[in-house]
This record gives structure tokens, sequence and C-alpha cells, in this order.
């Protein structure tokens, strides 16, 4: 996936990746697929699941580092301010001009625009949760996630 996707091809992933449901079964679900996926690809990531306040799966493959999971704070707090991937918030900061870092106010050391933090939506009830993977450059971080997302959707 490139790291160049346009503003407009990452909001049409958000509005494809809306979920009919999502529950405790479909968290384990979704985040062995991304385990699944990162070990055939020996990927040294951290995924992280959420439904609002509660952490519902976590997992952290060999070569992931603690860095990992503060990234996964940071993504994951952009998706609950903006509602969207924190790709996407990147990436309109960007079609502005400007970056996330010098226009948003926000603190680098708590919120990141960079790919891999998805939101969980569900139809009929909007952002539920979020969904993360840390440790690939953005864009593929972004890509893991997105593929997960459209395989467990079926």
């Amino acid at each position: 996936m490139s790291a160049h996707l346009s503003v407009a091809e990452l909001e049409a992933q958000e509005e494809r990746l809306v979920l009919d449901h999502f529950t405790y079964d479909d968290a384990w679900e979704l985040g062995s697929m991304l385990v699944k996926t990162a070990r055939e690809r020996q990927a040294p990531v951290a995924i992280d699941i959420r439904r609002g306040g509660q952490q519902l799966f976590h997992a952290a493959l060999p070569g992931s580092t603690p860095d990992n999971d503060a990234w996964i704070d940071r993504k994951r707090r952009v998706v609950e301010r903006y509602g969207c991937a924190s790709f996407l918030v990147g990436a309109r900061y960007r079609a502005k001009g400007t970056t996330f870092e010098e226009s948003s106010r926000l603190d680098p050391d708590t919120y990141a625009a960079h790919g891999g933090a998805f939101p969980i939506a569900v139809r009929g009830a909007g952002v539920i949760g979020t969904v993360v993977v840390s440790g690939l450059p953005q864009a593929e971080d972004h890509a893991m996630v997105v593929e997960a997302l459209e395989r467990f959707k079926g």
C-alpha cells in the first residue's frame, strides 16, 4: 500500500469497512487474524483492539518493543479524538500543505497521526472502538489493519 493514498481513498476505506456488529468474540477473531498475518510475514508488531475504554485484545510479537505500545496509545488517541483513521488524519493535514505536528496544537507525545490505528465502526452505532498495529512503516501498519478488516468483514 502506498504511503501516498489520497484523502478520498482513505475515506473510501472507512466507508467500506463499517461492520454490522463487533463483539468480544469478534475482537478475538480479528486480533487472531492480525497475529497470524504478522507471524506469516515475520512482522515485529504489537496489536491492540479496544471497544470504548476496554482493551479486548493485545499481542506483542517477536521484535516488537515497549515503544510500539507507546505508538499504539498515541495513534489510538487520534482515532478517539477525530473519529477516523490516524493515517487519514495525517493525510488531511498533508493535503493542506502542513503536518499534524505543526498544526493540530496537540501534544506529539500524546497524539500521533501516523498510520496504523483504524476506527471500529458499527452500522447504526458509529465508532465504538479501535484496532491498532505498530511496528512497521506507517503505510504498512495501516495496510495490515485494512487487510484484516476486509477479511474479517468478508
